[in-house]
């Protein structure tokens, strides 16, 4: 089996922010192992295809992603079969009716499963002070 190169990881990682702007959870589900990990400002979850789709309605009423762009991108294969991407995004969002713009790192793990990729992990840093004197006391 041929290694993926980095522009494959990438578009595949693009691909599946799309599914997010388009509102298609069955899509992203598709990108998706049967139980996957995400962390971010909420903690970190374990996730089932049926998870993601209950959380995915969840947020359909509370937030809206409307376009994203990515920077610094890097890719590792520590595996044939594992390839790991990073970079920084600006999300260009709607949440609660308002806008907003979201800096983050990002990083998603990828595996492949019987000669297709799937994201097994994906977590999102918010960027700022990494002791969090820049957030707002609650």
């Amino acid at each position: 089996m041929a290694q993926a190169d980095e522009q494959e990881i990438i578009d595949l990682e693009q691909k599946f922010w799309r599914t997010m702007v388009d509102r298609d959870t069955e899509a992203s589900v598709a990108m998706l192992p049967e139980k996957s990990i995400v962390a971010g400002a909420q903690g970190a979850a374990l996730l089932t295809r049926d998870d993601y789709r209950s959380m995915a309605k969840q947020g359909d009423s509370l937030w809206r992603l409307k376009s994203f762009r990515f920077d610094d991108v890097r890719v590792i294969f520590p595996r044939e079969d594992v390839a790991v991407i990073a970079y920084t995004v600006t999300e260009e969002m709607e949440v609660e009716g308002k806008p907003l713009t979201l800096n983050a790192a990002d990083a998603t793990t990828w595996v492949r499963q019987d000669g297709e990729w799937l994201a097994a992990l994906h977590t999102e840093s918010v960027l700022g002070d990494p002791f969090g004197r820049d957030r707002k006391a609650a």
